[in-house]
């Protein structure tokens, strides 16, 4: 119940509040950044800004720009918010970011057909067409100068352009993402290259030093929806077909971009050797040799060579880095000087298979300097160097390190296949695993269970003790839950206080199975009830169980975990603390449930809900009031009974439009009694639930009826129960007080059933106390409940409340009632709930009394 006021706070708070307008700058970049026909924001990062400003109240203003005067706008503070940028250090101090990228892109180079650039040595004297202040701009300026490449630049403020201009023959060659790139190429008739580089984390950018706000709240959705495959994020990413490149380069491009980048020094350690041989007889020679060697301090991998007794004879600049040492000191060496022992095994294997056996090795070498505790992992590649003759005389080596792109591919397998707190396999793994399990048992035939287990009252625990004991108990039932695991079993976490245990290969008996499986989830419901150490405190709490076995899921998952929902939900209904196992008459009421709702949706459309009325009366037997009660009659389900279809309406919410209804037929009833002498002066009462109540348009709709059948409000009582004011009564009683002032009157219902207090029940603006039936229907046999109603009566008038029994069924009820001091009675003893056409029938003859028993 907080949480849902606490919902309907905030919405109501933002329909009040102004919305904060964010300047967007955008330029055309499809899928990743366009604007649709009606210039709203579209492409991946546009409907990701657009959910995110749905939800944060925020008014998109579309700036459409180019490239760089989109970026210029930004700097001078006239955008607010850029999507689609990289970051690197120069825009890092132009610009300011947040911390999640949105995207992992990279770029690629699309030709004409016929132009058979196949490395970046080709890129000599063509045209390239690049985005102006692009990221690919300045990469491949940085390459092409590393590599002395003389190339004409063709610059572009939009990437359409750029790629109309390869298709006219007016550029050989354009640089792009690789999401616009493929797109384009396909359509305009280019081919892509081999040429793949600079892998990019795409952001939105704020101008330096401002919405910080902006960028933090983009930070926690996105890290939110990221580890939700169910989030608007997934959605938006298959809509855009871009699903694999939501969190990692693909393992094709890193094969790929490294296969080229071994192609390429291949061919420059062959110049290398080449020019080595003719070093002395030239002064030209020498000098290539020399740009050759700058080109290999420059490119971004380790190469050496090592002759037969694998001692180094050539490093470049970093090999030298990576050992610390200059140049001259690394020749002559092995690798005995640099690394641990271990390592030094594992690349003497490998490189006596390339000198001794002459074999081209390409493999993944884990290594560890001496002295350094770090471990890097490289991607080398080995092949002989040999004499004319054809004998090998040294190993040329490459290697990249790709520790980093480990670690973040390690990481974000683990982001998007185990969840972050407690390290237990998350939803979507957990859904893999179930698959596999299903498909094996009904492959064996072996029973397995879903087991199901809910904190109970987790939300009490975060509220009382904090966020961070909550989190600290949740990590403790997950250390709990693997401890009790088999091998063959499998623990997650399912969200918030769920989780779930898979259970593998139980038998292939079901008795014996639901033997062990019982005896399993009773385990964990023991262990689980434990104390748990949290920050020094002893603190306790219980788990409801629910378990479905693999048959009760008919060889499908959705099933299956309906199924498991369906125990858990009857564990808790059960008084919590307990272990339930599926039971295929839950299905029955699930499906109940269901065509209940569809039928009430498909009542309240065609007006089948009526209303009958109950009188109260004093203890004359003087009619003083009317209930109204909901009643419905459906042609294919009959008549369905309200403590079956409220309970229905309250979850699925239709009790709102339902409740409008009810309100505005009973104004509609008081109205037509206005000129009846034994109605007209009459209350009449009207159940309202919490939901109803806490709807923002509740009251006007109330005040609204009144005034739309000029009725008087002191004739309108309202009834509430006391689960109304478990969360923010002061709020409740304003509420209740803004009514009060236009003359409703309220009565509290059921009472003594709920959470009643006497701390609040002084404050509450009731003129009435209503005696639940079910104290009165063994008032005479059972003496706690006459002690109770004595109390209540008590209570009511010292109070100076009204306080009617209700169910009054019997005059010896009636009896003992009036005894006890109670003047106000309402039930079958003076008549059963009846159309309105009854009582203005029955009261014709100016009856205004009703005798015990004469209605019956």
């Amino acid at each position: 119940m907080f949480g849902f006021l606490l919902f309907l706070t905030v919405v109501f708070s933002s329909a009040t509040n102004a919305q904060q307008v964010l300047r967007v700058g955008v330029y055309d970049n499809p899928p990743k950044l366009m604007t649709g026909a009606n210039g709203q924001l579209s492409g991946i990062l546009g409907d990701l800004l657009t959910q995110i400003a749905d939800r944060e109240n925020w008014q998109l203003q579309v700036i459409r720009c180019q490239w760089a005067d989109c970026l210029q706008m930004l700097e001078n503070g006239e955008l607010d918010l850029m999507p689609d940028v990289a970051l690197d250090s120069a825009r890092g101090l132009r610009f300011d970011f947040h911390q999640v990228p949105a995207l992992i892109s990279w770029s690629q180079i699309y030709e004409a057909r016929g132009q058979s650039i196949l490395s970046v040595l080709d890129l000599q004297d063509k045209r390239i067409a690049v985005l102006d202040d692009s990221i690919q701009q300045d990469y491949l300026l940085s390459l092409v100068e590393s590599f002395d490449l003389s190339v004409d630049w063709v610059l572009f403020d939009n990437f359409e352009q750029a790629f109309l201009s390869v298709q006219s023959g007016a550029s050989d060659a354009v640089a792009s993402s690789h999401h616009y790139g493929d797109i384009q190429a396909a359509n305009l008739g280019l081919v892509s290259t081999p040429i793949l580089f600079s892998p990019s984390q795409l952001y939105y950018a704020a101008p330096a030093n401002s919405n910080a706000d902006i960028l933090a709240t983009l930070d926690s959705y996105l890290s939110s929806w990221i580890n939700n495959e169910q989030s608007p994020y997934y959605e938006i990413m298959q809509q855009y077909n871009a699903e694999s490149t939501l969190l990692a380069l693909p393992t094709w491009l890193v094969w790929a971009a490294v296969a080229m980048v071994l192609a390429l020094l291949l061919a420059i350690v062959f110049n290398l050797m080449l020019h080595y041989q003719v070093s002395q007889r030239t002064q030209s020679l020498a000098a290539s040799e020399n740009r050759l060697d700058t080109i290999l301090n420059s490119v971004e991998a380790y190469i050496f060579i090592k002759d037969r007794q694998l001692r180094y004879q050539y490093a470049n600049r970093k090999v030298c880095e990576l050992f610390g040492i200059e140049p001259g000191e690394i020749i002559g060496k092995t690798d005995a000087e640099f690394f641990d022992e271990q390592t030094c095994a594992r690349l003497q294997a490998n490189d006596r298979r390339v000198i001794d056996e002459g074999e081209r090795v390409a493999d993944e070498e884990i290594n560890t300097i001496a002295g350094y505790p770090e471990k890097h992992t490289f991607l080398s590649v080995k092949l002989p160097l040999r004499e004319p003759d054809g004998s090998i005389y040294a190993l040329c080596g490459i290697s990249t390190d790709i520790t980093e792109h480990k670690q973040i591919r390690n990481q974000l397998h683990q982001l998007a296949y185990f969840d972050p707190l407690t390290g237990l396999p998350n939803r979507r793994l957990i859904l893999d695993r179930l698959e596999h399990a299903v498909a094996t048992h009904s492959r064996t035939g072996f029973q397995g269970a879903l087991i199901l287990i809910d904190i109970d009252n987790f939300k009490f625990i975060n509220d009382a003790l904090g966020h961070h004991t909550g989190d600290a108990l949740l990590k403790k039932v997950a250390q709990r839950l693997e401890r009790g695991l088999l091998n063959t079993d499998t623990a997650g976490r399912l969200g918030a206080d769920e989780f779930v245990v898979i259970v593998e290969d139980l038998a292939l008996q079901l008795n014996d199975a639901l033997d062990r499986v019982h005896s399993l989830a009773d385990a964990f419901r023991r262990q689980l009830s434990e104390p748990f150490d949290l920050d020094g405190k002893s603190t306790n709490c219980s788990v409801s169980i629910g378990v479905a076995l693999f048959s009760d899921g008919r060889g499908n998952t959705d099933e299956l975990l309906k199924a498991a929902d369906l125990a858990l939900a009857a564990a808790k209904e059960s008084g919590r603390n307990s272990v339930s196992f599926f039971d295929p008459q839950m299905q029955l009421q699930v499906s109940r449930r269901s065509a209940l709702e569809t039928a009430m949706r498909r009542a309240l459309q065609d007006g089948l809900f009526t209303l009958h009325f109950q009188p109260q009366v004093d203890s004359q037997g003087c009619l003083i009031g009317m209930e109204a009660l909901l009643r419905w009659h459906d042609e294919q389900l009959g008549t369905v009974g309200p403590d079956e279809f409220i309970p229905v309406a309250e979850s699925s919410a239709l009790i709102v439009p339902l409740g409008a209804w009810v309100i505005t037929e009973a104004c509609r009833i008081l109205s037509s009694w206005r000129d009846h002498p034994q109605l007209a002066q009459i209350s009449l009462s009207v159940n309202i639930s919490p939901r109803q109540f806490h709807h923002p348009d509740f009251v006007p709709h109330v005040t609204h009826q009144l005034k739309a059948f000029a009725i008087n409000a002191h004739q309108l009582e309202l009834e509430v129960t006391e689960s109304l004011f478990i969360d923010d009564i002061d709020n409740t009683i304003s509420l209740m007080n803004e009514l009060i002032n236009s003359g409703v009157m309220f009565a509290l219902d059921d009472f003594g059933t709920g959470y009643a207090s006497l701390s609040y029940l002084k404050k509450l603006p009731i003129s009435r106390l209503k005696i639940d039936q079910s104290f009165v229907r063994d008032l005479l046999d059972d003496p706690n409940d006459e002690a109770i109603v004595r109390t209540i009566i008590a209570l009511g008038n010292s109070l100076e409340l009204q306080v009617i029994a209700e169910g009054v069924e019997t005059p010896a009820q009636l009896s003992r009632l009036q005894e006890m001091g109670c003047r106000f009675y309402q039930g079958y003893c003076f008549g059963k709930p009846m159309p309105d056409s009854h009582w203005l029938l029955m009261l014709r003859d100016s009856q205004t009394v009703l005798s015990p028993m004469s209605t019956v």
